[in-house]
């Protein structure tokens, strides 16, 4: 295909490498690195070719079921690069790094946070969990170790004692999430990726991200869905 005509060069070798150890990458910093890989590689850079550049490296990628894929963080609406392994689900990914305990936290963890109003579970909450566990029990000191190592490695993020996935796990397990939890996971009604923390329009029941909800209704007076035209029941942030 002509995709695959277009070069993988050294810059984007580069590129894919700090990707790739990074987990994931705050878009002004993934724009940085490119700029920084295509000037050590002496090849043509242009500052608003990112994305060409990344699908570039995509294509090469496409025979080994792996893909650089773009999200948005829930907090702050800003971009995010994450290069994600498409033949494998999330919990074979995360198998090689946690044992079957830690795993069956996490999941637990995410059901909490999936199914909760607002996309965040409290420590508590997952805490309680912890010795309700099939594969053994697990002590409450042991858990905030667990939860702390994910939210290290970038699975989970917290603030206030109130957990939620990080913009990392989302972009990972986007596929993962939509198929296991079909009944409530939703995709953002604005940038259509999927919405762990929004606002849900009581009429229609779409979801919005708060950093979209925060964008479409700026400047209206009456905020109203964007669907059905109902009114906008939520404060919007």
């Amino acid at each position: 295909s002509n995709l695959m005509a277009a070069q993988m060069t050294n810059a984007h070798r580069r590129f894919l490498q700090v990707l790739m150890s990074n987990g994931i990458t705050e878009g002004s910093e993934a724009r940085k690195l490119h700029q920084h890989c295509c000037e050590t590689d002496k090849v043509y850079y242009a500052h608003d070719k990112l994305d060409d550049f990344i699908s570039t490296i995509n294509s090469h990628l496409q025979p080994l079921f792996m893909q650089i894929r773009k999200g948005i963080s829930e907090d702050d609406g800003r971009a995010h690069y994450a290069v994600v392994n498409l033949a494998e689900t999330e919990v074979t990914k995360m198998a090689s790094d946690y044992t079957e305990i830690e795993l069956e936290l996490f999941r637990k963890t995410m059901d909490l946070i999936i199914l909760s109003e607002n996309g965040f579970a409290s420590s508590t909450d997952i805490l309680n969990l912890a010795d309700q566990l099939k594969t053994k029990k697990m002590k409450k000191k042991e858990a905030e170790q667990v939860l702390k190592v994910f939210v290290e490695d970038k699975w989970l993020s917290e603030k206030n004692g109130e957990y939620t996935l990080h913009t990392r796990c989302i972009i990972e397990m986007e596929q993962y999430i939509l198929s296991n939890y079909q009944d409530v996971a939703r995709k953002c009604n604005i940038c259509h990726s999927l919405a762990i923390q929004s606002q849900v329009c009581e009429s229609c029941g779409i979801g919005m991200h708060l950093p979209c909800v925060r964008k479409y209704f700026r400047g209206q007076t009456e905020p109203r869905c964007p669907k059905c035209n109902e009114f906008w029941s939520c404060d919007t942030p």
